[in-house]
């Protein structure tokens, strides 16, 4: 199985830091913030990764080269400026991606969530891992009842940014910018959402102040 980590936004609430460093290299306990995913998925077996870049994406290519210091192989898949929002990013690079189901990876996260490679359940068009909602996203984004993902109808729980996808969910959108939760609202809607909730660590950071706290959790170990 192959899979995704998804570098391609601006940062624009992480400017200044941004102006001049993309996001996903930003240092984080004395590494690139996109090293971590990559070792990770590493650890779980994948070897074929697909990169997407658009805000300063030479630095990143130039910086992780063709992966084989880490163990991996990388493509990438760059995307015109401004870059083609999570949903269009995703359908840019299936060509790289193949036929089959593949893991995405939000750049911008920090988890101890254990990846894996597990096929999709028979119809399935996703599988999302969910966490609890940080306080600076306490209404959540979609609800969990059981294995089934649904859009409302119960407690509510903050998308991780790991997701599983086969390329049909894709398939139906004719525009090349385009948001990925619209899709799977629609999927969720006809049943063809899973999910999973996970209790470890996770961070989004997506904040000067998030990252600065992120690598005092990681210097202190």
């Amino acid at each position: 199985m192959k899979a995704m980590i998804l570098a391609a936004g601006r940062g624009e609430r992480m400017r200044p830091l941004t102006d001049h460093t993309p996001k996903p290299l930003l240092k984080v306990g004395g590494r690139a913030l996109i090293e971590y995913p990559i070792e990770a998925l590493r650890t779980a077996g994948f070897r074929e990764l697909v990169i997407n870049h658009a805000h300063l994406g030479a630095q990143i290519v130039e910086y992780l080269g063709d992966g084989s210091r880490y163990g991996v192989e990388i493509r990438y898949s760059p995307e015109p400026p401004g870059a083609l929002e999570t949903g269009g990013g995703i359908k840019h690079a299936l060509p790289l991606l193949g036929g089959h189901p593949f893991l995405v990876v939000n750049g911008d996260i920090w988890t101890d969530y254990p990846y894996r490679q597990a096929p999709l359940a028979g119809g399935r068009l996703a599988h999302l891992v969910l966490v609890d909602n940080p306080l600076h996203h306490r209404q959540g984004d979609f609800c969990l009842d059981g294995s089934e993902v649904r859009e409302d109808g119960g407690a509510r729980f903050t998308f991780s940014g790991i997701g599983l996808y086969h390329p049909e969910l894709f398939s139906a959108v004719a525009g090349e910018r385009f948001a990925l939760a619209p899709l799977l609202r629609r999927a969720m809607r006809d049943g063809r959402v899973s999910g999973e909730y996970y209790p470890g660590k996770w961070m989004d950071i997506g904040t000067p102040q998030r990252l600065a706290e992120l690598d005092r959790q990681l210097r202190r170990g």
